[in-house]
């Protein structure tokens, strides 16, 4: 063990120091196209640990580099030194009063901040397109913004006040007047130096105009100079250098943001011009109209997503060389959107258009056109060569200027044959992305990139003084260019700069100020081939967009990980090399811990789902015993569910004898508190006459059942159908019966399908060929079934059915006690959060949805298996379990075990919460 490794874990707890190697090597992977191996992951809850590890490193002679999300593209996350990872004690919000302002920890997820601001109709001003995974601390440190903030709402000018932590460890909390003067007590000199550098650029009149010129369009390239023009009091100067420094001055550990309005009332329109000119000349206009967001689509753009479900049919017809532009303009009231639609296509009249725009405030039809914008990234990475990576670049040019530079990055595609790319981008800003593929491999395509960027550069400096980084930040990609955008002077000030804050280099060195020439083409990130199992995995542009919606990220890994650690198991297997530990961690980490929920498909822009990989490598990896166990317990279902019960059973008496927390303890944390009595199998139907419906009770509740028969799942069903009018029919030989999930997430597909197949069947002539509705009480076997039937029958989930049919039917009384509801991974797959949440409103004034909690990692027989992978997913809940709450409601009985262990409250299936209201509303009609 090295000095620095002892010396971390004497302060740290032992599992908050990572030095395995599938973990180095997954956290040495961000959403760039670099790698830097990690010597060691520390995980850090608090200010006063970022500050001792930060000490260790130095005593040790480590460089350090701190990391939120790892969304960065430009390589600013990663190192081979001492990766300082954030964790959720760093994960703070306070909003200030009206929500005018709201002060933030850095691990926090920007969206999440976005979220608790919503109800004062506020939010932050920087909106990257990786809000929903990127983190403040990255969003701050890279000055990131997106397609609606320009430069106005970046964190710069929406900075209240920061606090951040010197590379010294010395603290400066600009919002605190104590923290400032103890600052200009301890640190004067740098405060002075600071001033200094200030005052000699205001005196060189042509360095000042300039830095000021380049500021009017978005930049992020080097550090952010306008602070020494924009203010004169060092505090302020020093604050301003942080944002945007990508952690090489110092840790921000808070940042106070003075928050904008977010109007409810939205309009959209896609307009579309006979060419890139004409569209650029209409952006100059609109830019004095009222719009919020204008985004540009060359035409091999709308190319790429034609074919997409959802698409405008025009995009399939257009001729070449057509250019649209994504307008939507935002107002606090419904008659002021209407005064701004009129300005905005008053102003679009004035140029050539293909057909005449129409704004709609639909927001179906809103979503559906921002899904052609959105869907232009994902659209090439999906179909580039395995082995390849996508590369998108940020550049700005002043709004005039763009339709040139426009033209010209197609010229220099053309020239070194990068024929798929594409150009969009925030054109109201003169901010454009071009994406394309490109392979590291092969050291004849590492010098056509290189040729490429050396001109792209160029061209861009030297004809539009251009930003090499618009809202990307500098990294490692651009570092080498830095100079030559800013020149030898403005560079000499940034150098200057570092040197103030960190002159030891101890913080991400070669992130920003690099003097390697060549520095953006090395430490260049492998992409293996890995799709021979689940093909798909080779679309994996490593964005990390996926680990927010991970039950086992924190814990293991996640799905994004799991890719990479997956690449570099088949990089071994295909090179003849031994997988090693890497391997032996895999299977735990990997394997048994992913709760193939599929949640991260959601969020995933190239629609990966990591679940389906793991499903395929566990059967990749099955015995043959464990095969042919598998098809007995297929075979015999009804016997295995038979056996199922008997330990259940059993395990009870053991419970009674010994003691819950005993038998907890000697099964690995397998038995829980709150576990279902074994179910009897009875479906008592009484009524035959009405709407005829077959009602499939699924394995878990038939194995699973309640303290009382008449309230196990199935009889509440029934009741309850019964209730609204409805003849229940339950399929023959339904004991023996399953939809295959169980099967399907061991890895046994073969006789998942199967038993999918005969339920089909089943249910088939249980509806006499689909004429009556077919129901299944558990979302993850519905999701199951819908997929596996595509359209040959139509079966509902039974939270679908529920609202759809039943909640017209029915009387309902409300309850007085607030409830709590999950939403599970799959109700969440399916788009049933809005008609779980309606469901639960008519039943209760008060619904709680954790909005925290996504998946709560039980999957189907996790949770027994790997009790802590339930645990984590579920760690978040108790903090929204409201006052008074007497039980919860899901859709899953698997995951209400898990929800009734961790909370200590009995959780149920939403219709339990039906048959309650609606039985006291019967009751009350006939007092």
């Amino acid at each position: 063990m090295s000095a620095l490794i002892d010396a971390l874990r004497q302060r740290l707890p032992a599992e908050r120091v990572i030095t395995d190697e599938l973990r180095r090597l997954a956290y040495g992977t961000d959403g760039s196209f670099y790698r830097l191996i990690p010597e060691v992951v520390a995980v850090v809850n608090d200010e006063t640990e970022v500050c001792d590890v930060t000490r260790i490193a130095r005593d040790n002679g480590r460089p350090v580099t701190f990391r939120a999300a790892g969304t960065s593209l430009c390589g600013q996350a990663v190192t081979d030194g001492v990766l300082v990872l954030l964790g959720e004690g760093l994960a703070t919000c306070a909003i200030g009063a009206g929500g005018t302002t709201v002060q933030v920890g850095p691990a926090i997820v920007g969206a999440e901040v976005n979220r608790r601001l919503a109800p004062l109709g506020r939010k932050i001003g920087p909106d990257p397109a990786s809000i929903n995974a990127a983190k403040i601390g990255g969003i701050a440190a890279n000055n990131s913004s997106g397609m609606c903030c320009g430069t106005a709402q970046n964190s710069y000018n929406t900075l209240a006040a920061i606090r951040v932590m010197l590379a010294d460890g010395t603290v400066l909390d600009t919002g605190e007047a104590a923290s400032v003067t103890a600052f200009k007590a301890s640190h004067g000199g740098l405060l002075d130096s600071l001033g200094g550098l200030a005052a000699r650029v205001r005196a060189d009149h042509a360095l000042a105009s300039r830095i000021r010129a380049k500021y009017k369009i978005k930049n992020t390239t080097g550090y952010s100079l306008n602070a020494l023009v924009d203010y004169t009091d060092p505090v302020d100067i020093l604050a301003h250098l942080m944002i945007g420094s990508e952690g090489t001055l110092g840790f921000i550990s808070r940042v106070t943001y003075h928050t904008v309005p977010e109007y409810a009332h939205k309009a959209s329109a896609l307009a579309f011009f006979p060419d890139m000119e004409s569209a650029c000349r209409a952006v100059v206009g609109l830019k004095q109209r009222p719009v919020d967001a204008v985004e540009l689509l060359d035409r091999a753009s709308l190319r790429c997503v034609a074919d997409k479900p959802g698409m405008p049919p025009l995009l399939k017809t257009l001729p070449d060389g057509v250019t649209a532009l994504l307008i939507e303009t935002r107002a606090p009231s419904a008659t002021e959107l209407d005064a701004r639609i009129g300005s905005v296509l008053a102003e679009l009249g004035a140029y050539p258009l293909i057909e005449a725009p129409a704004f709609t405030t639909d927001p179906a039809e809103i979503e559906r056109l921002w899904n052609v914008r959105k869907g232009t990234f994902p659209a090439v990475g999906a179909v580039r060569k395995p082995g390849t990576t996508v590369i998108i670049e940020d550049v700005a040019v002043a709004v005039p200027l763009l339709a040139a530079a426009c033209l010209d990055l197609q010229r220099l595609f053309a020239k070194h044959g990068y024929h798929e790319a594409i150009i969009f981008g925030h054109a109201l800003e003169g901010n454009v992305h071009f994406v394309f593929t490109q392979d590291f491999g092969i050291e004849s395509e590492v010098a056509r990139y290189a040729a490429f960027m050396d001109e792209l550069c160029t061209v861009l400096v030297g004809k539009y003084d251009a930003s090499l980084k618009a809202e990307h930040g500098t990294g490692r990609n651009m570092a080498p260019f830095v100079e030559l955008e800013w020149g030898s002077q403005a560079y000499g000030l940034m150098k200057e700069i570092k040197q103030l804050f960190d002159p030891a280099g101890l913080l991400n060195p070669g992130v920003i100020i690099n003097d390697d020439p060549a520095a953006h083409l090395k430490h260049l990130k492998p992409m293996p081939a890995a799709g021979q199992l689940y093909a798909p995995v080779d679309r994996c542009i490593e964005c990390g967009f996926c680990e927010p919606q991970c039950p086992s990220h924190g814990l293991t890994l996640s799905p994004r990980q799991r890719i990479v650690g997956w690449r570099e198991l088949s990089r071994r297997e295909a090179n003849g090399e031994a997988p090693g530990q890497l391997g032996e961690d895999y299977l735990y980490m990997g394997l048994d811990t992913c709760a193939t929920c599929g949640l991260c498909s959601t969020a995933c822009p190239v629609g990966i789902e990591t679940g389906a990989l793991t499903r395929a490598v566990r059967g990749e990896q099955l015995s043959g015993v464990a095969r042919s166990l598998g098809r007995v317990a297929a075979n015999h279902f009804g016997a295995t569910q038979a056996l199922a019960r008997s330990a259940l059973k059993a395990g009870h008496l053991a419970e009674a004898i010994v003691g819950l927390r005993a038998l907890a303890r000697l099964t690995g944390g397998a038995w829980k508190e709150g576990m279902p009595k074994p179910q009897a199998l009875r479906y008592d139907i009484t009524r035959s006459s009405g709407d005829k419906v077959v009602y499939f009770p699924t394995c878990a509740g038939r194995m699973f059942g309640a303290d009382t028969p008449e309230h196990a799942l199935s009889a509440t069903v029934i009741r309850v159908l019964e209730r609204a009018g409805y003849a229940p029919i339950v399929p023959e030989g339904v004991n023996s019966l399953c939809c295959g999930q169980s099967f399907a997430s061991k890895g046994l597909a073969e006789d998942a399908d199967r038993k999918s197949a005969e339920l089909e069947a089943a249910l088939m002539k249980a509806s006499n060929n689909g004429e009556y509705p077919v129901i299944l009480d558990a979302s993850a076997c519905s999701l199951r079934m819908k997929t596996f039937l595509a359209e040959r029958l139509k079966v509902y989930d039974l939270v679908e059915f529920a609202h759809d049919a039943l909640l017209p039917r029915l009387m309902l009384h409300k309850k007085a006690e607030p409830v709590l509801v999950h939403l599970n991974c799959s109700a969440r797959r399916m788009g049933f959060e809005a008609k779980l949440k309606q469901l639960a409103t008519a039943c209760a004034d008060k619904v709680v949805l954790p909005a925290e909690v996504k998946c709560c990692g039980f999957g189907g027989d996790r949770g027994f298996v790997v009790p802590e992978l339930n645990t984590h997913a579920l760690r978040k809940l108790h903090a929204d379990v409201p006052a008074g709450c007497c039980g919860g409601y899901s859709s899953n009985q698997t995951c209400e075990i898990g929800l009734t262990n961790a909370t200590g409250l009995p959780y149920r299936s939403i219709v339990h919460l039906l048959d309650e209201c609606s039985a006291e509303a019967a009751r009350l009609a006939t007092c």
